[in-house]
């Protein structure tokens, strides 16, 4: 396998989808030395199959806002892979949604499902809708409208979508009434993320944040350092980001800044459980504004209008809102500030640059394929207590996810650690990943 060959082949194919092309790009040149350790990979073109994904629905969402007119919306369904399971990955309802941005997730979503050792698939969905501004009402129509057209394409063994950016736990509440009513099938296993009254599972909005957190404790405990009193600087304020500053609190390290797209808040003495708490607050209210955090708390958050959480000094970096969202410039001001730890929480969090950069001067690097798996890890969890018809306790699913970032820190670090004893996360998850969902296709065939 040559990398640049097949990226000049897939670009040719596929012009113009940026954020899929640097996915696929990132993965390849961490595989091909491994890959052309495999001649039965090449004979089957196991790579060619994999960057393509299965299938891709796409479809129009007609629905109608609060003023009684007709909006329009196209919803997409990315289908990647199927070798190790059924389809998994979460559904993104945001302006800036494409099909690129979501082959780009589904692709990324195949190799996470796989280093969680769950047995499922890769998947991806959403929509360009926006939901900035609109009301529960509109929400709900847009939800249900969404859900008419995607009902047949999911089901607990088929494809199990999950929440993402701008849906959480109230949309998928709609998705899952509007499923029902359609399907007639009262399995609740056909989306996670559902509130705990029917089919959720305890600690399941949390969990993306909370295994980012249990495997930057890993990364820094083989590095020989201690989360305890490190400053962290998060940024969004959504599910994700909420979580991480949960659990990074409780494992005492001091949440300093938060961040959105108007600007950051920076919290010098850390933020507190209130403060925590009205993260969720914000996030329901669809404005999309961290200021209100320092509106509701001035003493304790000072805003600053047009900046990032990276310009906050900090000993640990997350970004935890959306991808490519970490500059080269964002990396430099970053180390400048003191930072030496970046673990990617959001998916592609960092522009291939800004890791080449933290890379190149030994900061503590992971990428979000590896960080951000307790989510989806939990997500299967949610679909194996659904298949039992019964609900673990919060200690149980907490223990299982401990160790699912554990054993996933475990694979990085076997396939990541070099010549010189340092260990490149990034080349150790891409492999681990890449190895299982390989050889699953090569012992099922060309199909």
């Amino acid at each position: 396998m040559k990398t640049q060959v097949i990226m000049q082949q897939l670009a040719a194919k596929h012009p113009g989808e940026a954020e899929y092309l640097q996915a696929v790009q990132e993965v390849l040149e961490s595989i091909e030395d491994v890959y052309n350790q495999h001649p039965e990979f090449e004979a089957a073109k196991i790579v060619e199959q994999m960057v393509e994904p299965d299938r891709i629905f796409t479809f129009r969402v007609n629905w109608v806002n609060d003023a009684g007119e007709v909006c329009n919306n196209l919803g997409y369904r990315v289908q990647f892979n199927s070798a190790i399971g059924p389809y998994k990955g979460g559904l993104r309802f945001h302006r800036a949604v494409t099909p690129s941005m979501l082959k780009f997730l589904g692709f990324e979503q195949t190799f996470k499902n796989a280093l969680t050792t769950l047995p499922m698939g890769g998947a991806k969905g959403g929509s360009d809708f926006d939901p900035v501004g609109k009301s529960d009402a509109e929400i709900m129509r847009f939800c249900q409208a969404f859900m008419l057209e995607l009902w047949q394409c999911i089901g607990p063994d088929q494809d199990v979508p999950a929440g993402d950016v701008g849906v959480g736990g109230r949309e998928i509440g709609f998705l899952n009434g509007m499923y029902q009513k359609l399907a007639r099938r009262y399995h609740t296993g056909v989306l996670t993320g559902k509130g705990m009254t029917w089919g959720g599972s305890i600690l399941r909005p949390e969990a993306t944040g909370f295994g980012a957190l249990y495997f930057t404790q890993h990364l820094l405990h083989k590095a020989g350092k201690d989360i305890k009193g490190k400053k962290v600087a998060i940024s969004g304020f959504g599910n994700v980001a909420w979580g991480a500053a949960i659990k990074a609190t409780e494992l005492g390290a001091k949440v300093v800044a938060i961040s959105g797209p108007d600007g950051v808040c920076h919290i010098p003495e850390g933020i507190t459980k209130p403060m925590i708490d009205y993260m969720l607050v914000m996030r329901a209210s669809n404005r999309n504004r961290v200021q209100d955090m320092s509106d509701k708390f001035p003493e304790s958050a000072l805003f600053t209008a047009g900046k990032k959480a990276w310009s906050v000094p900090c000993d640990i970096a997350l970004p935890c809102a959306f991808q490519n969202e970490l500059s080269l410039d964002d990396a430099k001001e970053l180390i400048a500030n003191g930072c030496w730890c970046c673990c990617e929480v959001s998916n592609m969090g960092c522009q291939p640059d800004a890791i080449h950069h933290f890379q190149h001067n030994g900061i503590l690097f992971a990428p979000g394929k590896a960080v951000n798996a307790g989510g989806v890890a939990t997500s299967g969890l949610e679909m194996t207590q659904n298949a039992q018809h019964l609900n673990w306790k919060a200690e149980e699913v907490d223990q299982r996810l401990h160790q699912i970032m554990e054993s996933i820190h475990e694979q990085c670090v076997r396939f990541g650690t070099q010549p010189d004893g340092h260990v490149d996360y990034v080349k150790g998850a891409n492999i681990a990943g890449f190895m299982k969902v390989a050889q699953a296709m090569l012992e099922q065939g060309i199909v």
